[in-house]
C-alpha cells in the first residue's frame, strides 16, 4: 500500500505531528513498534509543562519550548485535558547558588519565558509555607498536565482524521524505491510487509538514531548518534498535605542534568526526581540503593521530609544527541534532501523540553512538509 506520509513512533511528538498532519494530508500511516502509543519516554516523565528555562538563546529546544508552553494550555483548555498552571521555583539554599539565579533569571527572560522574577524568601513562605530557601526565581507560566490525556487527544484527532496506526510494528528497513520510500515492518506474528511512502518522518524517539542508521544515514559524522540518559523517580509516600503545590527545582548542579525537584502530580500524588545519568541499555528497573541521595538533595529545601516518607518509584529515558562529557545539542528537525534523502525528515535527539514542545513541533514540520 502506498501512503503519502509514513511517521515513525507513536509518542506524544509522533502524535502530535500526525494530528496536525492529518488535518490537510488524508494518506498517513504511524508506526509504532509497541502495543499502544506513548509506552517509553512519553510515559514516564515529569509531566511538566516548562517556561523556558535551561536551552541557549535562539535554539529549537528554546523556541519550541516556549511556542509549547502557550499552545500545550490552550489545547488543555479547550479539550479538557487535565493541567495545572502550578508555577515553579528554582530556589538557592546557600549563598553560592543565590549568586547565580539573576543568571538564570535574565536567560529565562531572554529566550521568551513570561513573567520571570526573582522572589525573596518571605515571599517564598508566602507561596509555599513548607519549602525552605534564601530566594528563588519564580516561573509563573510553569505546570504540569496529564501527558496520557493529552496524547489521548492527539492520537483521536488524527484517528478521526482517518491517520491509520500499525502497532507492533518495528521498522526493519527502509530503502529508496524510485522516488519512494519502502519502509519494511517486521510485524507481531514474525512476519515481514512493507508499504511505500512519499514522505517519511522519523519521530521515534529512543530510537531515532537506529532509525537513521536504517534509512542509510551516518549517524556518527551527523551527530544523529543517540546516547541514552536514564532518570530515576521516589515517591512521597506521607505528608502529602505538607508538600508543595507548585515545582520546586534545585539550581541546576550541572549541564546534563536540572537536578532532583518536586514532581506534583494532577491526582494529587507526589513525586521526586529525576536523577538521572548515563546509560549504555535501556532498564527500566528503580531500587532502593538511592533513597539517601534522593533524601539528602531534597531536604535541603524540603525540611519536613523523612526518610521513610519516600520509597523507589518509576524510571525514564532521554534521547540525546550526546554523550558524558560533550557539550549539549540541539533538536534536529531537518528534511534531509542535502544530505542525500529527500523527502525524510529526521526528529533527532528530541529530550527535554519535548513534551512542552510537542505541538510545536508539529507545527515546526507541518512547515516543511507543506513545502514539499
Amino acid at each position: 500500500m502506498d501512503f503519502e506520509v509514513v511517521t515513525i513512533g507513536a509518542g506524544v511528538v509522533g502524535l502530535s505531528i500526525a494530528a496536525e498532519l492529518s488535518s490537510f494530508k488524508k494518506n498517513i500511516l504511524v508506526i509504532e513498534k509497541n502495543e499502544s502509543f506513548g509506552m517509553e519516554t512519553s510515559s514516564r516523565s515529569s509531566e511538566v509543562i516548562h517556561a523556558g528555562v535551561y536551552y541557549p538563546k535562539n535554539s529549537l529546544k528554546a523556541k519550541l519550548c516556549v511556542m509549547g508552553n502557550e499552545l500545550l494550555y490552550e489545547i488543555g483548555r479547550n479539550n479538557n485535558i487535565p493541567y495545572k498552571n502550578c508555577g515553579k521555583l528554582i530556589v538557592a539554599t546557600s549563598s553560592d547558588e543565590e549568586k547565580k539565579l539573576h543568571q538564570i533569571m535574565n536567560h529565562s527572560l531572554q529566550i521568551g519565558a513570561k513573567g520571570v522574577r526573582i522572589v525573596d524568601k518571605n515571599e517564598i513562605k508566602q507561596l509555599e509555607p513548607n519549602v525552605s530557601a534564601l530566594s528563588a526565581v519564580y516561573f509563573p507560566s510553569s505546570g504540569i498536565i496529564d501527558s496520557h490525556s493529552l496524547m489521548k487527544y492527539f492520537y483521536f484527532k488524527a484517528k478521526d482524521n482517518y491517520c491509520d496506526f500499525l502497532f507492533k510494528g518495528e521498522v526493519c528497513g527502509i530503502e529508496r524505491y524510485k522516488d519512494l520510500y519502502k519502509v519494511i515492518v517486521k510485524e507481531e506474528n514474525g512476519q515481514s510487509a512493507s508499504v511505500l511512502a512519499k514522505i517519511i518522518i522519523n519521530a521515534a524517539g529512543l530510537n531515532s538514531g537506529k532509525i537513521a542508521s536504517l534509512a542509510g544515514f551516518d549517524v556518527e559524522k551527523l551527530k544523529y548518534k543517540i546516547y541514552y540518559r536514564k532518570g530515576i523517580y521516589f515517591r512521597v509516600q506521607r505528608k502529602l498535605k505538607l508538600m508543595p503545590q507548585m515545582l520546586i527545582y534545585p539550581v541546576p548542579p550541572e549541564e546534563a542534568t536540572v537536578g532532583i525537584h518536586t514532581v506534583p502530580e494532577i491526582s494529587g500524588g507526589m513525586r521526586l526526581g529525576p536523577y538521572d545519568f548515563w546509560a549504555d541499555k535501556i532498564d527500566f528497573t528503580v531500587d532502593d540503593s538511592y533513597l539517601e541521595l534522593f533524601y539528602n538533595s531534597s531536604k535541603k529545601f524540603l525540611p519536613c521530609l523523612q526518610k521513610e516518607d519516600l520509597s523507589a518509584d518509576m524510571c525514564g529515558f532521554q534521547a540525546k544527541r550526546y554523550g558524558p562529557g560533550e557539550k549539549s545539542r540541539d533538536f534536529v528537525i531537518k528534511e534531509e534532501s542535502d544530505n542525500g534523502f529527500p523527502n525524510f525528515i529526521n526528529l533527532i535527539g528530541i529530550e527535554s523540553p519535548g513534551l512542552t514542545s510537542s505541538p510545536a513541533i508539529a507545527k515546526e514540520v507541518q512547515k516543511i512538509v507543506k513545502r514539499i
